[in-house]
């Protein structure tokens, strides 16, 4: 019997574990963990009352691999879902390692001190995890995650050869605030703030943090302004596709955000080097995060639908150039009468979900650490399409115009 150990109780470990406590019969126990018990033990209550299961709750930091391998050992967990911060992603797999547990995570690992998304720290446990006989899936999240899975499914039914591949992210929602991130506040703005890349005919390209802006509409939500940017799973499609000739990421912001997000750059509050204050030392962009709102908090106000997906241009399997759209649509209000989150936690955590029931139900197995674009897509595109994700597919006139 699986035993599931998930680290991490903001938005997505919420969501992840009420709908962990929906598949009962996939998920039998389930453990809840963070630094701070009581938010484990919040959502504990919130899972008892929506679903009538009964997890359990922890204390961990796991920022140590010594108490993270212990708590795995004392619950006997055979699966770890990492939705803590991508800080942690290294501490976890090493005690996951130790322990004999598979892992999964949602996020690539990053450094503290630099604003660094990349797979090459986690790819190098390859070789451990194979002689351990354990499994490690990267990135089971929406983007990283269900849009890499969005692009095998295109290839495997429709496309003989994939030539550009565009992710676009959109959230139309509206929390109220004047300023505030849909997941966490130090994550979000270490990524919009970092120099854009894109792949381009083998190489990548660099552009300065949101200097590229494009109009889109999208469908339930309307014309958006969208930016290009850096996202990891760039990197993983392009190593694993490597035919595609050109990947990029947008994601939409309004005008109040980039703002906001402007001005605080300019007096120094995004910096992710320590300063000194009345003689101590403070990061600035984690004292920002402690005073910008929950973004757990969020769900009860946020109104509006997120439109995230894949436009994919190359030769048809008919012989014929092509162009297709595969996206999903998904709603604020119904996440949060669901499960009490927000679609931004709810789009993140159904894919951890269905990546961990992946594994625990042995559909995609494997040795070593693995990248999504690598497994079947066909199961995990049913399993959103039965448990609150549904996608739809649709051919466009001609290519993207940018």
């Amino acid at each position: 019997m699986s035993k599931v150990l998930v680290i991490g109780a903001g938005g997505v470990g919420s969501v992840a574990v009420h709908k962990m406590a929906m598949n009962a019969d996939i998920f039998p126990d389930i453990t809840l963990a963070s630094r701070r018990k009581f938010k484990c033990d919040a959502i504990a209550e919130s899972v008892k009352e929506r679903t009538g299961v009964t997890i359990q709750t922890a204390e961990v930091d796991a920022d140590h691999i010594d108490a993270t391998a212990a708590l795995i050992r004392s619950i006997g967990a055979t699966h770890v879902v990492n939705l803590a911060l991508p800080y942690q992603d290294l501490t976890i797999m090493e005690a996951c390692l130790s322990t004999g547990a598979h892992y999964l995570d949602t996020a690539n690992y990053e450094p503290r001190d630099e604003a660094k998304f990349e797979y090459h720290w986690q790819w190098a446990y390859q070789d451990r995890f194979k002689d351990a006989g354990l499994m490690a899936l990267l990135g089971s999240g929406f983007d990283p995650g269900v849009t890499s899975v969005f692009t095998t499914w295109l290839k495997k039914h429709h496309f003989e050869r994939i030539d550009t591949l565009d992710i676009l992210d959109c959230n139309g929602g509206d929390h109220g605030q004047h300023f505030a991130t849909n997941f966490n506040p130090e994550i979000n703005i270490r990524e919009v703030t970092a120099v854009a890349r894109h792949w381009e005919n083998g190489s990548w390209v660099e552009t300065p943090p949101m200097s590229v802006k494009q109009q889109f509409d999208f469908e339930a939500v309307g014309p958006k302004t969208m930016y290009l940017m850096y996202h990891e799973e760039i990197e993983s499609l392009k190593t694993h596709l490597p035919e595609i000739q050109r990947i990029r990421f947008w994601m939409t912001f309004g005008e109040a955000y980039i703002t906001h997000l402007t001005v605080l750059q300019n007096v120094g509050m995004t910096r992710i080097d320590p300063v000194v204050y009345e003689g101590r030392e403070i990061v600035p962009l984690q004292f920002l995060k402690a005073v910008l709102p929950e973004p757990s908090s969020l769900g009860e106000t946020t109104k509006g639908k997120t439109n995230i997906g894949v436009i994919a241009t190359g030769l048809g399997k008919d012989g014929k150039e092509k162009t297709l759209y595969l996206y999903n649509i998904c709603d604020h209000e119904d996440a949060y009468a669901e499960t009490g989150n927000q679609a931004v936690s709810y789009t993140t955590g159904v894919p951890a979900m269905i990546g961990a029931a992946m594994m625990v139900t042995n559909t995609w197995n494997g040795t070593g650490v693995f990248n999504m674009e690598q497994m079947d897509p066909d199961p995990f595109m049913d399993m959103l399409n039965k448990h609150g994700l549904p996608w739809q597919v649709k051919e466009l006139a001609k290519p993207l115009d940018f």
